[in-house]
């Protein structure tokens, strides 16, 4: 479980979040959507532990979120962190040797999916297959939590929807959590459980996928505009 109590963040002169409380329990896709600038991605690294709250708690599974928490929590960054010299197959090997949790296997099965060249240089790799890499990095790892800042930022368009249905295959939500921040809500809509909405460093509200559709009657593009004019 994720448990976010009163947390504050602050940037210098910046509130990114403020006094923010939260819950994600086990086994759900929770998309974490709002407008540019609104939390999304601080709210990310500091469930990974890379940047510590001004204020408030952060727990993962009852443990306090640092950079020892990256043994349960896999983060996609939407920032390019790769050696660019080494070939695919050699980033394969060197996630393999980092992370204990590191499933080979199905790291194998997911470069074959992407169509990625193992022989090919990162440096080489377009800004699409360099966004394909990262998604096989990620979800390749066993880890309890997998969390995703923009997963489908650079990808086509074209391919962006098979990539999308392909993914449900690759994650076990038996035994993972995904929390992932989206600009493409309506092709990433269909994956999700559930759905946290942060307008300027605040919870507007937390609401189950299913509930906006069949009880609102509203895509989940529709309801975040309604939500945010309010």
């Amino acid at each position: 479980m994720i448990q976010l109590d009163h947390v504050s963040k602050r940037y210098l002169t910046k509130k990114a979040l403020k006094d923010v409380s939260l819950q994600i329990e086990p086994g759900h896709i929770v998309g974490l959507i709002g407008s540019n600038g609104s939390g999304k991605s601080t709210t990310l690294k500091l469930i990974s532990g890379l940047i510590r709250p001004t204020k408030g708690t952060v727990l993962v599974d009852g443990v306090m979120a640092s950079r020892k928490i990256c043994t349960k929590v896999a983060f996609l960054s939407e920032l390019d962190a790769y050696y660019s010299f080494f070939t695919v197959k050699q980033t394969l090997d060197f996630y393999a040797q980092t992370f204990g949790d590191f499933n080979r296997a199905k790291a194998e099965e997911m470069i074959d999916f992407m169509k990625l060249d193992r022989n090919q240089k990162v440096k080489h790799l377009s800004k699409g297959n360099r966004g394909r890499l990262k998604i096989v990095v990620t979800l390749s790892r066993d880890a309890p939590f997998i969390l995703m800042d923009e997963p489908l930022s650079g990808l086509d368009p074209m391919v962006r929807q098979s990539i999308i249905k392909g993914l449900i295959s690759f994650i076990d939500l038996e035994k993972q959590t995904v929390v992932l921040t989206t600009h493409e809500l309506q092709e990433i809509e269909p994956l999700l459980d559930t759905v946290i909405l942060i307008k300027n460093g605040e919870i507007l509200d937390t609401k189950s996928v299913e509930e906006i559709r069949s009880k609102e009657n509203l895509s989940l593009v529709d309801w975040m505009v309604k939500e945010y004019e309010q």
